[in-house]
């Protein structure tokens, strides 16, 4: 069994929370979250629903990956 470092659950964990962070802001639909620089550049390809379209499938991707190599062992 590999030795696996706490900086590798560290990521892991950043992984989860950002997933978490992006899903939830997509569901309830924050504005101060789509009204951001960053969002602004996606609500203005996809429209706004799109954007949380988006962002909500990027946070259960996160989510997903965080999860799956947190159980496989093999992280990063």
């Amino acid at each position: 069994m590999e030795k696996v470092l706490i900086s590798e659950y560290l990521v892991l964990a950043i992984f989860i929370l950002g997933g978490v962070f992006a899903l939830v802001a997509s569901v309830l639909n924050f504005d101060w979250f789509f009204n951001s620089r960053k969002a602004e550049t996606f609500v203005g390809w996809f429209g706004r629903t799109g954007a949380r379209v988006f962002y909500g499938l990027v946070g259960l991707a996160l989510i997903a990956s965080g999860i799956v190599f947190f159980i496989k062992g093999n992280t990063l």
